[in-house]
Protein backbone atom coordinates (compact mmCIF):
# COMPACT_ATOMS: atom_id res chain seq x y z
CA UNK A 1 0.00 0.00 0.00
CA UNK A 2 1.02 3.62 -0.44
CA UNK A 3 2.02 5.54 2.68
CA UNK A 4 3.17 9.04 3.55
CA UNK A 5 6.17 8.84 5.89
CA UNK A 6 8.65 11.27 7.43
CA UNK A 7 12.32 10.60 8.13
CA UNK A 8 15.35 12.68 9.11
CA UNK A 9 18.60 12.56 7.18
CA UNK A 10 21.73 14.61 6.59
CA UNK A 11 21.71 16.15 3.11
CA UNK A 12 24.84 17.32 1.30
CA UNK A 13 24.44 20.68 -0.48
CA UNK A 14 27.34 21.26 -2.92
CA UNK A 15 28.89 24.73 -3.37
CA UNK A 16 27.12 25.14 -6.73
CA UNK A 17 23.82 25.38 -4.81
CA UNK A 18 24.99 28.11 -2.46
CA UNK A 19 23.06 31.34 -2.92
CA UNK A 20 19.96 29.55 -4.19
CA UNK A 21 16.76 29.03 -2.22
CA UNK A 22 17.80 26.41 0.33
CA UNK A 23 14.37 24.76 0.62
CA UNK A 24 14.15 24.31 -3.16
CA UNK A 25 17.75 23.06 -3.32
CA UNK A 26 17.14 20.48 -0.57
CA UNK A 27 13.98 19.25 -2.30
CA UNK A 28 15.69 18.92 -5.71
CA UNK A 29 18.76 17.17 -4.28
CA UNK A 30 16.75 14.66 -2.25
CA UNK A 31 14.42 13.92 -5.17
CA UNK A 32 17.45 13.09 -7.33
CA UNK A 33 19.00 10.99 -4.57
CA UNK A 34 16.04 9.04 -3.18
CA UNK A 35 13.23 8.69 -5.71
CA UNK A 36 13.10 5.20 -7.23
CA UNK A 37 15.21 3.61 -4.49
CA UNK A 38 14.06 0.61 -2.48
CA UNK A 39 14.50 0.46 1.28
CA UNK A 40 13.76 -2.87 2.96
CA UNK A 41 12.00 -1.11 5.87
CA UNK A 42 10.23 1.72 4.03
CA UNK A 43 9.55 0.06 0.66
CA UNK A 44 9.90 1.76 -2.74
CA UNK A 45 10.40 5.52 -2.46
CA UNK A 46 8.00 6.91 -5.04
CA UNK A 47 8.31 10.67 -4.45
CA UNK A 48 9.87 13.20 -2.08
CA UNK A 49 7.15 15.76 -1.40
CA UNK A 50 8.88 17.98 1.13
CA UNK A 51 12.40 18.65 2.45
CA UNK A 52 12.85 21.08 5.35
CA UNK A 53 16.12 21.75 7.18
CA UNK A 54 15.97 21.23 10.93
CA UNK A 55 19.27 22.82 11.93
CA UNK A 56 22.23 24.90 10.84
CA UNK A 57 24.46 23.65 8.06
CA UNK A 58 27.93 22.31 8.77
CA UNK A 59 30.91 22.48 6.44
CA UNK A 60 33.28 19.51 6.40
CA UNK A 61 36.98 20.28 6.13
CA UNK A 62 38.32 19.42 2.66
CA UNK A 63 34.83 18.98 1.19
CA UNK A 64 33.50 22.49 0.65
CA UNK A 65 29.85 21.37 0.74
CA UNK A 66 27.39 22.15 3.54
CA UNK A 67 25.51 19.37 5.35
CA UNK A 68 22.02 20.01 6.72
CA UNK A 69 19.92 17.90 9.04
CA UNK A 70 16.72 17.65 7.00
CA UNK A 71 13.24 16.33 7.64
CA UNK A 72 11.96 14.53 4.53
CA UNK A 73 8.33 13.79 3.71
CA UNK A 74 7.96 11.03 1.12
CA UNK A 75 5.41 8.79 -0.57
CA UNK A 76 6.44 5.13 -0.39
CA UNK A 77 4.95 1.88 -1.64
CA UNK A 78 5.25 -0.96 0.88
CA UNK A 79 3.65 -4.28 -0.19
CA UNK A 80 1.77 -6.16 2.53
CA UNK A 81 1.10 -9.88 2.81
CA UNK A 82 -2.44 -10.82 1.71
CA UNK A 83 -3.02 -7.33 0.34
CA UNK A 84 -5.41 -7.21 -2.61
CA UNK A 85 -3.96 -5.08 -5.39
CA UNK A 86 -4.95 -3.85 -8.84
CA UNK A 87 -2.44 -3.87 -11.67
CA UNK A 88 -1.80 -4.35 -15.37
CA UNK A 89 -0.16 -7.34 -17.04
CA UNK A 90 3.22 -6.10 -18.31
CA UNK A 91 4.52 -9.39 -19.75
CA UNK A 92 3.50 -13.03 -20.22
CA UNK A 93 5.83 -16.03 -20.35
CA UNK A 94 5.35 -19.78 -20.25
CA UNK A 95 5.84 -19.81 -16.47
CA UNK A 96 3.49 -16.96 -15.59
CA UNK A 97 2.39 -13.35 -15.98
CA UNK A 98 4.14 -10.26 -14.64
CA UNK A 99 1.79 -7.62 -13.23
CA UNK A 100 2.84 -3.99 -12.82
CA UNK A 101 1.81 -2.69 -9.39
CA UNK A 102 2.77 0.96 -9.43
CA UNK A 103 6.57 1.10 -9.03
CA UNK A 104 7.20 -2.66 -8.89
CA UNK A 105 6.20 -5.88 -10.71
CA UNK A 106 4.72 -9.02 -9.20
CA UNK A 107 4.63 -12.52 -10.71
CA UNK A 108 1.50 -14.64 -11.02
CA UNK A 109 2.84 -18.15 -11.50
CA UNK A 110 1.07 -20.19 -14.18
CA UNK A 111 -0.44 -22.37 -11.43
CA UNK A 112 -2.03 -19.30 -9.80
CA UNK A 113 -3.69 -17.66 -12.82
CA UNK A 114 -6.99 -19.56 -13.09
CA UNK A 115 -8.78 -22.26 -11.16
CA UNK A 116 -8.70 -24.61 -14.16
CA UNK A 117 -6.22 -26.16 -16.57
CA UNK A 118 -4.71 -23.52 -18.86
CA UNK A 119 -2.59 -23.49 -22.00
CA UNK A 120 0.01 -20.93 -23.04
CA UNK A 121 -0.53 -19.66 -26.57
CA UNK A 122 3.02 -18.72 -27.57
CA UNK A 123 1.90 -17.29 -30.93
CA UNK A 124 -0.45 -14.76 -29.31
CA UNK A 125 1.51 -14.64 -26.01
CA UNK A 126 -1.52 -15.27 -23.83
CA UNK A 127 -2.97 -17.86 -21.47
CA UNK A 128 -6.22 -19.62 -22.34
CA UNK A 129 -8.48 -21.55 -19.96
CA UNK A 130 -9.19 -25.01 -21.33
CA UNK A 131 -12.83 -25.21 -20.19
CA UNK A 132 -13.92 -21.57 -19.96
CA UNK A 133 -11.94 -20.10 -22.86
CA UNK A 134 -10.89 -17.20 -20.64
CA UNK A 135 -7.78 -15.36 -21.86
CA UNK A 136 -5.05 -13.42 -20.07
CA UNK A 137 -2.70 -11.25 -22.13
CA UNK A 138 -0.46 -8.21 -21.95
CA UNK A 139 -2.18 -4.91 -20.99
CA UNK A 140 -5.05 -6.73 -19.23
CA UNK A 141 -6.17 -5.06 -15.98
CA UNK A 142 -6.36 -7.57 -13.13
CA UNK A 143 -6.95 -7.89 -9.40
CA UNK A 144 -4.62 -10.14 -7.42
CA UNK A 145 -3.51 -10.94 -3.88
CA UNK A 146 0.07 -10.72 -2.60
CA UNK A 147 1.18 -14.09 -1.18
CA UNK A 148 5.00 -13.79 -1.04
CA UNK A 149 7.31 -10.80 -0.52
CA UNK A 150 11.08 -10.61 -0.95
CA UNK A 151 12.41 -7.04 -0.86
CA UNK A 152 16.14 -6.63 -1.46
CA UNK A 153 18.52 -3.77 -2.20
CA UNK A 154 17.07 -2.88 -5.61
CA UNK A 155 13.71 -3.14 -7.36
CA UNK A 156 15.19 -5.48 -9.98
CA UNK A 157 16.31 -7.89 -7.24
CA UNK A 158 13.02 -7.82 -5.34
CA UNK A 159 10.17 -10.27 -5.91
CA UNK A 160 6.44 -10.31 -5.23
CA UNK A 161 4.38 -13.48 -5.63
CA UNK A 162 0.71 -13.04 -6.57
CA UNK A 163 -2.33 -15.27 -6.89
CA UNK A 164 -5.56 -14.87 -8.83
CA UNK A 165 -7.04 -18.25 -7.87
CA UNK A 166 -9.48 -16.87 -5.31
CA UNK A 167 -13.03 -15.50 -5.57
CA UNK A 168 -13.31 -12.04 -7.17
CA UNK A 169 -9.70 -12.00 -8.35
CA UNK A 170 -8.38 -11.99 -11.93
CA UNK A 171 -9.93 -10.01 -14.75
CA UNK A 172 -13.18 -8.21 -13.94
CA UNK A 173 -15.17 -10.04 -16.63
CA UNK A 174 -14.21 -13.40 -15.09
CA UNK A 175 -16.14 -12.65 -11.91
CA UNK A 176 -19.66 -13.50 -13.03
CA UNK A 177 -20.30 -15.72 -10.01
CA UNK A 178 -21.08 -18.70 -12.23
CA UNK A 179 -18.92 -21.82 -11.80
CA UNK A 180 -16.75 -22.94 -14.69
CA UNK A 181 -18.49 -25.67 -16.66
CA UNK A 182 -16.08 -28.38 -17.64
CA UNK A 183 -16.37 -29.68 -21.17
CA UNK A 184 -18.07 -33.09 -21.19
CA UNK A 185 -15.85 -36.08 -21.90
CA UNK A 186 -18.73 -38.29 -23.14
CA UNK A 187 -18.83 -36.77 -26.61
CA UNK A 188 -15.11 -37.36 -27.02
CA UNK A 189 -15.49 -40.99 -25.91
CA UNK A 190 -18.36 -41.57 -28.35
CA UNK A 191 -16.29 -40.07 -31.16
CA UNK A 192 -13.43 -42.45 -30.39
CA UNK A 193 -15.84 -45.41 -30.37
CA UNK A 194 -17.09 -44.47 -33.84
CA UNK A 195 -13.55 -44.31 -35.16
CA UNK A 196 -12.68 -47.82 -33.94
CA UNK A 197 -12.66 -50.45 -36.73
CA UNK A 198 -15.33 -53.14 -36.48
CA UNK A 199 -13.32 -56.38 -36.22
CA UNK A 200 -16.29 -58.59 -35.35
CA UNK A 201 -16.74 -61.57 -37.74
CA UNK A 202 -19.54 -61.21 -40.22
CA UNK A 203 -22.74 -63.05 -39.36
CA UNK A 204 -23.37 -66.20 -41.39
CA UNK A 205 -26.47 -66.08 -43.57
Amino acid sequence: MYELVKIKDKVRVPPAQFGKNLTEALLTLTQQQYEGLLDEDLGVIVAITQAVKSGEGKVVLGDGAAYYETELEMVVYKPRMQEVIEGVVSETTEFGAFVRIGPIDGLVHVSQIMDEFINYDSKNTCFVGKDSGRKLKKEDAVTARIVTISLKGAIADSKLGLTMRQPFLGKKEWNTGAPIEKKPMVAKKEKMEKQKPDNRPAEKK
